[in-house]
């Protein structure tokens, strides 16, 4: 479980890097991630970049090479992933005014985070995970009510 845990923070930072830089090569990206904490191999680098939904465009400003992310998302894959995690992990939802704690298995927290943050669910403003625990804030005209129920019956919109 710390195997997908670490890869769902990795491939985090990709995203992240790859919309606040200009990466140009595999390369670069693995000395980004290495030096981040996150030593890994090339061929680790060409998974992620697919997982990401990356790909290399020319850059209209140099016309150079450089890797973006797809403008859109495999929504519905995103979603079944993240009702797959919550299936398989969560074991409590609770709420108090707009927030909601999820507890899971530990090391579970950051991969059922990023499932969510990945999928933008309505009402729900963001989330912080530690080891065990999620806390999923939502928007106050929401409710956490409303977004705890949204989650038990598994993110049936």
């Amino acid at each position: 479980m710390a195997d997908a845990a670490t890869s769902e923070a990795r491939r985090r930072l990709v995203r992240r890097l790859l919309t606040t830089r200009r990466i140009r090569s595999q390369r670069e990206l693995r000395e980004l991630l290495a030096a981040a904490g996150f030593p890994v191999t090339q061929a680790t680098v060409s998974r992620d970049l697919g997982a990401v939904g990356a790909r290399k465009v020319r850059d209209p400003d140099d016309g150079e090479a450089r890797y973006e992310l797809a403008a859109e998302v495999d929504q519905a894959s995103e979603l079944e992933a993240l009702r797959q995690a919550i299936d398989e992990y969560v074991a409590t939802v609770r709420w108090s005014g707009n927030l909601v704690v999820m507890r899971v298995p530990p090391g579970a927290a950051h991969l059922v985070a990023s499932r969510m943050d990945a999928v933008g669910l309505p009402g729900v403003l963001g989330t912080v995970a530690g080891d065990d625990t999620l806390l999923v804030v939502a928007d106050e005209q929401v409710g956490g009510a409303a977004v705890a129920a949204m989650i038990e019956r598994g993110v049936r919109l």
